[in-house]
């Protein structure tokens, strides 16, 4: 509320001193300006919580590893649509035509992910991958088909195994209005971008509900020091699932005495969790990175409850060893890190997980749905207190 009401005296001055000299283009400019520097929440480390020892990358992001695309649409209609898609492209190409090895964990199966037997079975994907509410899953199927077919080159495709995740967002939307339509998952698919990904209260994560607050979409990344390949991890979360919080250590839900007493359906929920990396690393091995991001969702209070469903999908984009449809030769030629080479990425997807999860929630925002249920945001500055008093903070020079 307060930097809602700085940004409006703020505007109301620009405007003011503008009118002054009648440069209207001018207005025009700074409101677009200050919109964007104040609409922008604060990430976990912008406030000096610096989860981890591994470098993140540019944007702290999925999008860290090169060629890796993803676009958001989101729902907010009326009293009752809190909803959305996100989209995860691995590469720009055609990625029926250029499958990618791939790897899927499910850290408890109380969920309707699509397109897991196959993976499980060939070791890759060939659709991008959308994550959506749970009740969507079926149309966000047909719509990666009808992708699927339209592009170039896939005239003689007859199957598509499309990828789907889902977390359950109906507390705040109307899920079974089954709002998301074809349009939708094909219009984020299409909007998906390299560079900062929005986060909080956006595509996916428009309705979801994380430890007992406003949830939604997050991510980060890490680099892997150079003298162990130089690598790079980036994580999406849609956080939707419960526990006992704490951040980077601190037990916060147990100091503000904020957590669930009977441990049964208000600690339900999901976490579909996307990892993408452009180290060369088989199926096999990614399965194993999958499960280390467990590790970081319990790092943040989460206990993958009989009643959620916890997922994690795990991608290499190395182009050694995109997966060509149209490869007729008998041996396909491929480059893996060594089994002793994958610890520092397991690390790095530890620490990626763990941090990806609280930037949803530092970037979720207040919201109102369906039948007037309500999720508030997560406490900010009371956490920041406690997290000084723990000597959690780390202050910039």
């Amino acid at each position: 509320m307060g930097h809602s009401i700085f940004l409006m005296f703020f505007i109301i001055g620009i405007i003011k001193f503008m009118k002054m000299f009648r440069q209207q283009k001018l207005i025009l400019f700074f409101l677009l300006i200050s919109f964007n520097i104040f609409s922008q929440n604060k990430r976990a480390r912008d406030y000096g919580i610096q989860i981890g020892v591994l470098k993140t990358g540019k944007y702290n992001s999925i999008t860290d590893v090169e060629g890796v695309k993803v676009g958001h649409t989101t729902l907010i209609k009326e009293d009752h649509v809190r909803t959305g898609v996100t989209a995860i492209l691995p590469h720009s190409g055609n990625i029926f035509q250029l499958k990618v090895p791939a790897a899927i964990h499910i850290g408890n199966g109380f969920g309707k992910l699509a397109g897991y037997s196959q993976i499980k079975e060939l070791g890759n994907i060939e659709t991008p991958i959308i994550l959506t509410n749970t009740l969507s899953v079926p149309i966000a199927s047909d719509a990666l088909i009808s992708y699927t077919l339209q592009q170039e080159q896939n005239q003689d495709v007859y199957s598509v195994n499309s990828i789907v995740g889902e977390t359950n967002d109906g507390w705040l939307n109307d899920i079974k209005g089954r709002h998301i339509k074809e349009q939708d998952i094909l219009e984020a698919i299409k909007t998906a971008k390299s560079g900062f990904v929005k986060e909080g209260n956006v595509g996916a994560g428009t309705g979801t509900s994380c430890f007992n607050y406003k949830g939604g979409i997050g991510t980060s990344s890490r680099i892997i020091p150079e003298n162990y390949g130089g690598y790079t991890v980036g994580v999406l979360v849609q956080s939707n699932f419960g526990g006992v919080l704490q951040i980077n250590g601190v037990p916060i839900a147990k100091i503000m005495d904020n957590y669930p007493k009977n441990y049964k359906y208000d600690v339900d929920g999901s976490c579909m969790i996307v990892i993408m990396t452009d180290a060369p690393l088989g199926s096999r091995n990614l399965e194993r990175l999958a499960k280390r991001a467990m590790m970081g969702l319990a790092k943040t209070g989460g206990i993958a409850s009989n009643g959620s469903g916890d997922y994690v999908i795990a991608v290499s984009t190395a182009k050694n060893n995109f997966i060509h449809h149209k490869n007729f030769e008998l041996i396909q030629k491929t480059l893996e890190l060594k089994n002793e080479a994958i610890t520092p990425l397991f690390l790095g997807v530890i620490e990626a997980t763990e941090e990806a999860i609280i930037n949803s929630l530092f970037a979720a925002e207040t919201m109102i749905g369906r039948e007037n249920n309500k999720r508030e945001s997560i406490p900010k500055h009371e956490i920041i207190e406690i997290m000084k008093n723990h000597n959690a903070i780390i202050t910039k020079n």
